[in-house]
């Protein structure tokens, strides 16, 4: 009894050491996997804010590009005294103004002085105010084109200003590109942001208090030139609180961080992304170590029962010895009789040693089988980590967790499926997005004309469920290709399938039907919807830049697509339908 006593002693202690060390062990690796795939899911989560970002600048750039070379921007450079003239150009440019969504607007003489502005009626008007201070115009007059970001002398609102020279010096027009809704979206994300310039200076972050610190300090001599130049006004430039860690983290008030660092192409800039690193390793690590403690728990039970069993065989076996020994005994005592009865107990015996021996083997059997089965369920319920930690997904992973408890392994991989589902869709969205935002590269290559459709249906594929399109597709058999780049001709799709979906906002029935024909040399794409068609006098011009049917459209969609149209050695046109709406037709090459 007391042996026995001591064997169960060890066999707890062993297991409380296993649970111990399988909960260390699995808290620690779940640790470093939960950190790989914060990053991952850091990296992903920076190349978007990249994208959103760089497709904000973009936006613009071409405004003041399209703005200098207006006839009346030069006409009111040239003849600067023609009050009507300069009223026309504040007007004209406070319309622009509020339809793009910049800042300002303002046009700069060769002198350094503003002539016009959208702001003209404000209190805050640039129009009469020197600007030849600041490096933008000195650069443009000698370049044609600057771009910088500084804190405004009279709005203090920061912003990047575009500049383009107009004619040969007469001025510079100017555009300022505020941020605050780039800013507001990072808030709403709950992901600290920032984006630096190459001294190290933040420009940009949805915590207001770090904009216009540092990620190191400035030299002094830098700091001072810094604030004569005005370029961030009076901001003292100071240090943020930040501390590299071990395994590339940072500590940033008082919060641990894994960064992720990517520049913004086009830009010297670089956008910071910090991801909370606590939330994720505390749940990572809990669940771990509770799963292997579980699991080694679960795992001591049927060795429990083996133990237990073997106890009882042993004790069996002794007793049998025991009572062997003594019939022996008496046998001997007996007569020939006796001995042949002694004969016959001693087979009856050794049967029933031998039965109780398959029995024991059976139960060891069984014991196994149920051993693996359990082992089986426990790790089926692992959930692992994915993609991006969106709110339906977290919810699936919670439920699968809870029937898992309950012993509903069903119910578990119904969950674990629909996550699965999940992170397949948003990883196919993320990619199409990554593929769209790269700069196209001019090159001609074969391009799938369906492949093309397929992705910019996938990218407007919300828009037209929320207004309940119905997209109809006509074509041929077969893939037609055409000679062409990928990203550019989904641009143009897009820009047709946008302006589609405006058309038949108003629609009890919208539809836009999307025909192919192909023949040995062209391939022709047709974007037909069922709206109210265009008006004649739009209609002759509607690939003329800022001419739009649209109360608040800029007119450069179209242009633009044309233009890629014709560089693909196609054309583009466009005529009412017989049923009352618009058909685009793009003719390009077959490849």
């Amino acid at each position: 009894m007391a042996r026995a006593r001591r064997e169960w002693l060890v066999f707890f202690i062993l297991g409380a050491l296993l649970v111990a060390g399988a909960a260390v062990v699995a808290g620690s690796r779940a640790g470093e996997a939960a950190l790989a795939t914060l990053r991952a899911q850091a990296g992903t989560a920076a190349r978007l804010k990249v994208a959103v970002l760089r497709s904000e600048i973009e936006r613009h750039r071409s405004l003041p590009l399209v703005l200098s070379q207006d006839p009346d921007v030069a006409a009111a450079l040239a003849r600067p005294g023609d009050a009507a003239l300069v009223r026309a150009m504040n007007e004209k440019f406070e319309g622009l103004s509020t339809g793009t969504r910049v800042g300002v607007i303002y046009l700069i003489d060769a002198g350094g002085r503003a002539i016009a502005a959208s702001n003209w009626r404000t209190s805050t008007s640039f129009v009469g105010l020197d600007y030849s201070f600041r490096p933008y115009y000195s650069q443009t007059t000698q370049t044609g084109a600057a771009e910088y970001f500084a804190m405004g002398t009279v709005s203090h609102r920061p912003g990047l200003y575009l500049a383009r020279r107009v004619g040969a010096g007469l001025g510079v027009i100017v555009i300022k590109v505020e941020f605050d809704a780039v800013e507001a979206d990072w808030v709403g994300d709950h992901t600290p942001v920032l984006v630096t310039d190459p001294q190290g200076i933040v420009m940009l972050s949805d915590h207001a208090h770090w904009r216009f610190r540092t990620l190191a300090p400035i030299p002094e001599a830098a700091r001072i030139g810094l604030r004569a130049s005005l370029q961030f006004g009076d901001a003292p430039l100071d240090p943020l609180p930040l501390q590299r860690l071990d395994n590339d983290l940072v500590r940033l008030d008082n919060a641990v961080y894994a960064e992720a660092a990517l520049p913004v192409p086009t830009t010297d800039w670089t956008l910071h992304l910090y991801a909370a690193v606590q939330p994720a390793l505390g749940r990572a690590e809990a669940g771990a170590s509770l799963i292997a403690g579980l699991a080694v728990l679960v795992a001591m039970v049927p060795a429990g029962i083996f133990l237990r069993r073997r106890r009882r065989a042993l004790e069996r076996r002794a007793f049998d010895e025991a009572t062997r020994a003594e019939l022996e005994r008496q046998v001997a005592a007996r007569t020939q009789d006796l001995t042949t009865v002694n004969d016959r107990l001693s087979t009856e015996m050794d049967e029933r040693r031998r039965a109780d021996q398959k029995r024991q083997q059976l139960q060891d059997e069984l014991a196994q089988a149920n051993r693996l089965a359990i082992l089986g369920q426990i790790s089926a319920s692992v959930a692992h980590e994915i993609n991006q930690p969106v709110a339906a997904i977290r919810a699936y992973a919670d439920n699968a967790g809870v029937f898992i408890d309950r012993g509903d392994s069903r119910a578990a991989r119904e969950n674990l499926g629909l996550i699965a589902a999940l992170t397949e869709r948003v990883g196919s969205i993320t990619g199409q997005l990554r593929n769209f935002s790269r700069r196209a590269t001019h090159k001609q290559g074969l391009v799938s004309v369906n492949a093309a459709i397929d992705g910019a249906l996938l990218l407007t594929g919300h828009r037209i469920r929320r207004q309940g399109a119905e997209i109809i597709r006509r074509g041929p058999e077969g893939e037609p290709a055409v000679s062409g780049d990928p990203v550019r001709l989904e641009q143009v799709l897009v820009n047709l399938l946008q302006n589609a979906l405006d058309a038949v906002a108003d629609q009890a029935v919208p539809a836009i039907t999307i025909t192919v024909c192909a023949d040995r040399e062209t391939v022709q794409i047709e974007v037909e919807d069922n709206g109210g068609g265009i008006a004649p006098e739009i209609l002759e011009q509607l690939f003329t830049p800022f001419v739009t049917s649209k109360p608040a459209g800029l007119g450069l969609g179209l242009v633009i697509s044309s233009d890629i149209v014709n560089d693909f050695g196609g054309t583009m046109s466009v005529a009412n339908s017989e049923g009352g709406g618009a058909v685009f037709t793009v003719r390009l090459p077959r490849a």
